[in-house]
């Protein structure tokens, strides 16, 4: 009986093993009128729980000040809106990109600045986790 106990958790951790590694962190959008004040995008996956953070950008695509956050759940977040915390206009580059939890001083606060430690960037590769568009 123990050796059934052990291959059926052994394999169930197997097949949890491949889940994590088939999900790749990424962010999907598209350009998008931010008139209303938010920006979405269609889909986040995030490998802890952490939050979808929205930095200016321009040609250079090097991410500056934040404009805007939401939070995410570890793994495929869909349709995340982000509330923007200062005037976008149209044709403004914007640089989603996935930061952590890690680092804070609360859980459930969006503590981050630039260049700081705490709910910083998520990499994968030593590449940052992105994706930028323009507001219409």
């Amino acid at each position: 009986m123990k050796r059934i106990v052990i291959a059926l958790l052994a394999t169930a951790g197997m097949a949890g093993a491949a889940v994590a590694q088939a999900m790749t962190p990424g962010v999907t959008a598209s350009d998008q009128d931010v008139s209303g004040g938010s920006v979405m995008a269609e889909s986040v996956t995030a490998p802890e729980k952490g939050w979808l953070v929205v930095h200016r950008t321009d040609a250079e695509m090097k991410p500056g000040p934040v404009v805007g956050h939401a939070p995410l759940n570890e793994g495929m977040n869909e349709n995340v809106s982000a509330e923007l915390t200062e005037d976008v206009a149209s044709g403004d580059m914007l640089m989603l990109m996935v930061h952590s939890e890690a680092g804070g001083n609360e859980m459930g606060v969006f503590e981050y600045t630039l260049g700081a430690k705490e709910d910083g960037p998520i990499r994968v590769g030593g590449e940052l986790v992105t994706a930028t568009i323009t507001a219409d």
